[in-house]
């Protein structure tokens, strides 16, 4: 299991429904928040909190079409 997998699995256990998220919407995060991803490690404890401010940051309609 990759990092970004494990990130994903851990993200969507402690999330509720409306903030569940996909592969396809991680790899969108980490194109555009690219200076986060220096080592390319997808801690929890230091890309969560950027993560939910993120992807809160679009309307639910939004975050479907991201799918």
């Amino acid at each position: 299991m990759t990092k970004k997998q494990q990130f994903l699995l851990e993200h969507n256990k402690l999330s509720s429904v409306d903030l569940q998220t996909t592969v396809a919407m991680l790899s969108r995060f980490k194109i555009e928040k690219a200076s986060l991803f220096k080592d390319n490690d997808w801690s929890i404890e230091k890309l969560r909190r950027p993560f939910i401010f993120w992807l809160t940051s679009f309307s639910s309609q939004e975050r479907k079409d991201m799918n």
